[in-house]
């Protein structure tokens, strides 16, 4: 059986990706028939096809192709992750590294985090992007980044999460609200009152599940797609609202105007972690960065409380 190296297999995954011949040898400023040649002897090695040709040198994967696509991606995925590791050793650690998280947590806990490990690998450098939990998910299979921070709201099978904190629920009301001189409040109570809500994919079914799990439905007033525009609501007394990251992280944007009353009720906290790609071998940037953040677990913070004993549901 003749074999393959990984030069042909990335010729076929770029040919793969752009669906041409032509287009794959400009990518990769080599001949056509380079390509031609890499895919013809990795079909011939496994006895398979795995593209349908058309005129002009176009090309189509068949369900085999596809497969095979996928798992060559990760294959040189890997395969450069080994080099720049192998590269790294008794090196200063280098490179890119492309992060993602859910937007309440990146701007509370992610400037110290990045500050820590900026110090400690001076040499990476570092780009954060904040998105929700369906578009960070989609982001990680894709590949565009490789770690992400995220919530424990239906995390596909393919993703690694590794728990770091949990935050329990709370209300949040205006100063003046008439529920501001409590200390806690049940949800009865609250459904008296109208709601405004953090209009997010899968945050929203989050806070309207805790209502639900007692047979209660809120009277949502107002939707908002922004943390600042929820604060300011809830702020001018438009409606309580639900909270998980704890008040005095956003001290600073306001946050004296708002009082956070602890429920009476169960509710389900959410539990915060990093997330990567099931089997990804992280790079060497990406791995410290792992470590870095897991350090964290067991250490005391003003914002939330360490994951390593999640609550029972």
């Amino acid at each position: 059986m003749r074999k393959f190296t990984l030069k042909q297999l990335r010729y076929f995954v770029v040919a793969g990706e752009l669906s041409s011949v032509t287009q794959a040898a400009r990518r990769l400023h080599v001949s056509q028939p380079s390509i031609s040649s890499a895919i013809q002897q990795i079909e011939e090695s496994m006895g398979l096809q795995l593209f349908v040709r058309h005129h002009a040198q176009g090309l189509s994967l068949t369900p085999t192709g596809k497969q095979l696509l996928l798992r060559a991606r990760q294959l040189l995925h890997d395969a450069e992750g080994l080099e720049k590791f192998a590269a790294s050793l008794g090196e200063e650690i280098g490179g890119e590294l492309r992060l993602v998280a859910f937007p309440t947590f990146a701007p509370v806990f992610l400037p110290q985090l990045l500050r820590r490990f900026a110090d400690r690998h001076p040499a990476v450098s570092l780009y954060c992007d904040e998105m929700t939990q369906v578009d960070i998910v989609r982001g990680l299979g894709q590949g565009d980044y490789e770690l992400a921070f995220i919530y424990d709201l239906q995390i596909p099978e393919g993703i690694d999460f590794t728990p770091l904190y949990h935050f329990p629920p709370y209300a949040v009301v205006a100063a003046d609200h008439p529920l501001s001189q409590r200390e806690s409040v049940t949800l009865k109570e609250l459904t008296t009152h109208p709601m405004v809500m953090l209009d997010w994919p899968l945050s929203r079914e989050y806070f309207l599940s805790i209502f639900t799990q007692h047979g209660l439905s809120p009277r949502v007033a107002h939707r908002v797609k922004s943390m600042e525009m929820l604060r300011g609501l809830v702020a001018n007394g438009f409606g309580f609202s639900l909270f998980n990251i704890p008040l005095n992280a956003f001290e600073s944007s306001g946050g004296n105007q708002l009082k956070a009353l602890t429920l009476e009720d169960e509710a389900r906290p959410l539990r915060l972690g990093i997330a990567c790609l099931r089997g990804l071998r992280l790079a060497p940037a990406a791995e410290a960065m792992y470590l870095l953040a897991a350090d964290i677990q067991g250490q005391s913070t003003a914002f939330a409380q360490p994951a390593a004993e999640p609550p029972s549901e």
